[in-house]
């Protein structure tokens, strides 16, 4: 547009120039008359220049808007995702409360729906269930350290890989991903015919994934689908990888798409 104008100019003067026997400087009239193009041209050129400027303002407001809208969704999703999480791991941790409790009925020769009542105060059963009724309820720094003192009086029980896994949802729950890691590896390393070993290996995914260690958790959740394949787990490493496949990991993916703060279908005694 300014060279257009410009040669508007140009072609104007040259022009007059023609029709005239003397320069534009020596001409009052030419004179005036190149000054008012030159003012016309100013005028043109500050009318343009506004018009991108506010054209450029409003995209910009309108992608603040959009931006807007967009970080209240996200930020809708994670509260909804956090009640899910907590929902899911009371859920798991309730049903693995009441197999214990009828584990324990079974063993004592009581009715297998015993009530908590039926178990005495002080005992392993008890103190596992406490421990377990911490983390139901949302104290998962008390429901790690309860269990890890569970581990610790009663390093020998037939629950302890439970305990050992239970550690891990603490801390996940907690969302602190790093010792949710070391606690779901142990249960790999040190029970790995257990039945928590589907789960903590999906969950060791799941931690990894949260920590953007994108590489670790798709090796991770392939070696879920092939180590246990048909479990409800290897069914939730498949979906897991189906989102990183698809480019979730790729720039950082949301805590959100990990799946659930609770066992996947594990939280069976």
């Amino acid at each position: 547009m300014r060279t257009l104008i410009a040669g508007a100019t140009v072609a104007i003067a040259m022009i007059t120039l023609a029709g005239c026997a003397t320069t534009p400087e020596e001409d009052p009239i030419l004179q005036d008359k190149l000054n008012n193009l030159d003012s016309r041209t100013d005028r043109i050129e500050r009318v343009i220049s506004n018009q991108s400027l506010l054209n450029m303002a409003q995209s910009i407001d309108a992608l603040q808007d959009q931006v807007r809208v967009l970080q209240g969704r996200i930020d809708e999703l994670e509260n909804e995702n956090d009640a899910l999480r907590k929902q899911q791991l009371a859920f798991y941790a309730d049903l693995d409360h009441r197999i214990s409790q009828m584990g324990a009925g079974g063993a004592s020769g009581a009715p297998a729906a015993s009530s908590p009542s039926a178990i005495a105060p002080g005992t392993e059963q008890s103190a596992y269930m406490q421990a377990l009724d911490l983390l139901k309820n949302g104290k998962y720094p008390e429901a790690a350290s309860a269990l890890q003192q569970f581990l610790a009086t009663y390093p020998k029980s037939a629950l302890a890989d439970n305990a050992q896994y239970w550690i891990g949802e603490s801390y996940y729950g907690a969302r602190d991903y790093a010792k949710a890691a070391g606690a779901f590896q142990a249960v790999l390393d040190q029970w790995p015919n257990s039945s928590k070993a589907p789960d903590a290996l999906l969950k060791l995914g799941y931690t990894q994934f949260e920590m953007k260690q994108y590489d670790k958790a798709r090796a991770t959740l392939n070696d879920v689908t092939h180590r246990f394949p048909g479990t409800s787990a290897a069914r939730l490493a498949t979906d897991q990888l189906r989102m990183l496949s698809a480019g979730a990991g790729a720039g950082g993916g949301s805590s959100s798409s990990s799946g659930t703060g609770a066992s996947p279908g594990g939280g069976t005694g």
